[in-house]
């Protein structure tokens, strides 16, 4: 399949390759190469069934999932559908959070496709090339099989529009090595296929190349039907087929900011960011500009999920995720990081509150309480 000619109609294109001993290769292709793949509630309801249906399909030995257009598996949300929805619900003056029916669906449905993806019972293999970013990383991260290219950008960004690393991103990132994963998330700083391997957000790199070869090799591994085994088997084969990688920023400065975020405080651990040396170091520069221009109030809510994940089930990650998600969408800053970065595009956005000594504690407590009754929340099946 050429994927840079695919029908640009059909937001998820889904095929199945003949395998051996009637086995089949299901092969899900996000396909909407103009908004380099951005998820949109159509896109992660039509995910959802046929998942689904092939975890149902004893005939599906593997799934693979990827981006159409070359330049990105998957850069994050539907922005301007949450965009809209959020200036209506503004509009609206409704003071019930769950009134937002498009981005309640969207948070929740988009967080139970994650989850699936997490707790699938078949060999899952994402295709990660080009860019990864938030919403994307999402369905990645829980594949059993995740695959960078030498071409993989990833980044959780969500402070630049007033948003927080959401997607399970909080339990993703509180267990990145030496602390790292609350830069990653104050900062939104850049991760390529090694970092990402070191950070745990992937698990090998294949040469961008080898596409089409690794397909072909996965129709024609003698699947056996036992998931571990299969498993197992998948392992074997990506890791014949691997590529070294030569290391990232990341690792490179792993030392510098296991130091940075060792503060007892946010305030502490901004300090300590904006205060590095780095000098001739384009990484490090651009990681505090992005702190220096995000959301306080993202960077507030960023550092209360991941101290609280860091103790929670990915289940629960998911549940206090939603719940903090529409309060974002309801009356936090996600609107504004949206006009300013792509309506009025003036990246000027008005953040409110303007500064992290607003931003505190206290202001943060209003985005954890559950519109719902207790058993009530609509992820509370998520096992």
């Amino acid at each position: 399949m050429n994927m840079a000619q695919t029908p640009l109609e059909v937001p998820v294109l889904f095929e199945e390759r003949s395998g051996v001993d009637g086995k089949r290769i299901g092969i899900a292709t996000l396909n909407v190469p103009k908004t380099l793949n951005g998820l949109s509630l159509e896109m992660t309801r039509l995910l959802d069934a046929r998942l689904r249906a092939w975890a149902d399909d004893a005939t599906i030995a593997c799934v693979v999932l990827q981006g159409a257009g070359g330049k990105a598996f998957c850069a994050g949300g539907d922005l301007h559908g949450l965009y809209r929805s959020m200036r209506a619900y503004r509009d609206s003056s409704s003071g019930d959070i769950t009134a937002n029916t498009y981005a309640s669906a969207f948070f929740e449905e988009e967080y139970r496709l994650d989850y699936l993806i997490h707790t699938y019972p078949k060999p899952l293999l994402c295709w990660g090339h080009g860019i990864v970013m938030g919403g994307g990383i999402g369905l990645m991260s829980g594949a059993s099989h995740r695959v960078v290219t030498e071409r993989a950008k990833l980044a959780m960004p969500e402070i630049t529009v007033g948003l927080f690393p959401d997607v399970g991103g909080s339990w993703l990132l509180s267990r990145v090595p030496r602390g790292a994963g609350l830069f990653l998330a104050l900062t939104g700083a850049p991760l390529n296929a090694s970092d990402a391997i070191y950070a745990g957000l992937a698990d090998v790199c294949i040469e961008s190349g080898q596409h089409e070869a690794l397909l072909e090799a996965l129709a024609a591994l003698p699947w056996r039907g036992e998931a571990q085994a299969d498993r197992d088997a998948l392992s074997t084969l990506l890791k014949g087929m691997a590529m070294k990688t030569a290391g990232g920023p990341l690792q490179t400065h792993a030392a510098l900011i296991e130091g940075l975020v060792t503060g007892q405080t946010l305030e502490a651990v901004v300090e300590a960011i904006n205060a590095a040396q780095s000098d001739d170091d384009p990484w490090l520069q651009t990681a505090q500009a992005t702190l220096a221009a995000g959301a306080p109030g993202s960077a507030r809510l960023a550092w209360e999920l991941q101290r609280r994940a860091a103790s929670l089930s990915l289940a629960d990650t998911f549940r206090l995720e939603c719940i903090v998600a529409l309060h974002v969408a309801a009356h936090g800053d996600f609107v504004e990081g949206i006009r300013a970065l792509l309506i009025d595009k003036d990246r000027k956005p008005r953040w409110k509150p303007a500064t992290l000594a607003h931003a505190d504690a206290r202001w943060a407590e209003n985005f954890f309480v559950s519109p719902w009754p207790a058993g009530a929340h609509p992820l509370a099946d998520l096992a």
